[in-house]
């Protein structure tokens, strides 16, 4: 994946955020990649773009490593298709992966606001 702009202000995504974000919207329950991508992009409002051939790599990716597993089903508009769901391993990596990542931003906003006074001004 790429970190450039994308047309209307969304942006793609990190390789290892994009697992995060499929593992936590498969908490929501089994879904096909099109509504994994579909899940990302509406609740981050928008901003993110999951490109599918990065999405599906990722999902080949977490199957491998028995995070999530998949089963054909038949999809909303009666296709057939690939549902996921997590595993109870995907379940551990979500919450150790939500850790790093919670630590992650804290150590960016610190070191993006580092030069904040208390008031919140430059300093």
């Amino acid at each position: 994946m790429t970190t450039q702009r994308i047309t209307n202000d969304r942006i793609a995504l990190l390789q290892g955020t994009l697992d995060l974000l499929i593992l936590k919207t498969l908490l929501l329950g089994p879904c096909h990649g099109q509504g994994v991508a579909r899940s990302i992009q509406r609740q981050s409002e928008e901003v993110f773009f999951v490109d599918h051939g990065s999405l599906y790599l990722a999902l080949q990716r977490l199957e491998d490593k028995r995070w999530i597993s998949a089963k054909w089903g038949v999809s909303e508009n009666n296709r057939k298709a690939r549902f996921y769901s997590l595993t109870a391993r995907g379940r551990e990596q979500l919450i150790e992966k939500t850790t790093e990542w919670e630590r992650l931003a804290r150590a960016m906003g610190l070191i993006l606001n580092g030069n904040r006074g208390p008031s919140g001004e430059e300093a």
